[in-house]
């Protein structure tokens, strides 16, 4: 039987030593491979991204789209208002059309030039000697006159040929005495509409009221 040295055991010993910590090594580097393998996939997965938390519309959000809501009932009545007086015109033009023919329509507007002479309480309108008409002015209306309003104080329907228009103003002139003054137009009424007014203006030089009845062309 052969004899080892002691020299050859502690070789022997030694590359067993060596051998075995190399697969050690190994076997470790594999576990760590594996596990990144497995690691790596989880962390780059959408899927597998947890879902952002629902917590629903905030109270500035809630606000702002109720402001949004009433912003649009506004529109939608101020269109409806707009659309019902656009409809209440044409409604009036159509029975002014019906009722006064513009073939025998007369219309008497009244007015006021500078008007400090005299403050208007009624006006009385006759045509052709039947009285048509007697209103009673309230101070709203005549300041609405002083400023240069206009108001229709009749309309109606007659045939053509010649007429005779009386109004007579009633008020209170200088030195507040009360006052009655008449004014006569005779004019000829053709197939279209016809158009007078009846305008109250002062009169400097006389410092007296004047009361003059013309047609409009």
């Amino acid at each position: 039987m052969r004899r080892i040295s002691t020299r050859a055991r502690y070789g022997r010993r030694a590359h067993a030593r060596a051998a075995v910590a190399a697969l050690l090594l190994t076997t470790a580097a594999t576990g760590i491979v594996a596990a990144d393998d497995v690691a790596a996939p989880a962390a780059s997965s959408p899927a597998a991204a947890a879902p952002a938390p629902d917590f629903g519309a905030g109270p500035e959000e809630t606000a702002a789209a109720s402001a949004a809501e009433v912003r649009t009932l506004d529109e939608e009545v101020q269109d409806l208002k707009e659309l019902a007086v656009e409809l209440n015109r044409d409604l009036f033009l159509l029975e002014e059309e019906l009722l006064f023919p513009s073939s025998t329509q007369v219309a008497v507007f009244v007015s006021m030039d500078v008007g400090e002479f005299f403050t208007l309480d009624s006006v009385e309108l006759e045509i052709d000697g039947k009285n048509v008409t007697n209103y009673l002015y309230t101070d709203r209306e005549v300041d609405a006159l002083f400023r240069g309003g206009v108001q229709r104080l009749y309309v109606g329907n007659l045939r053509a040929g010649e007429h005779e228009l009386v109004a007579f103003f009633t008020g209170r002139g200088p030195h507040e005495r009360d006052y009655r003054r008449g004014a006569t137009l005779a004019f000829e009424k053709g197939i279209g509409p016809k158009y007078i007014e009846l305008q109250i203006s002062d009169s400097e030089s006389r410092l007296q009221p004047e009361f003059v009845v013309r047609e409009w062309e």
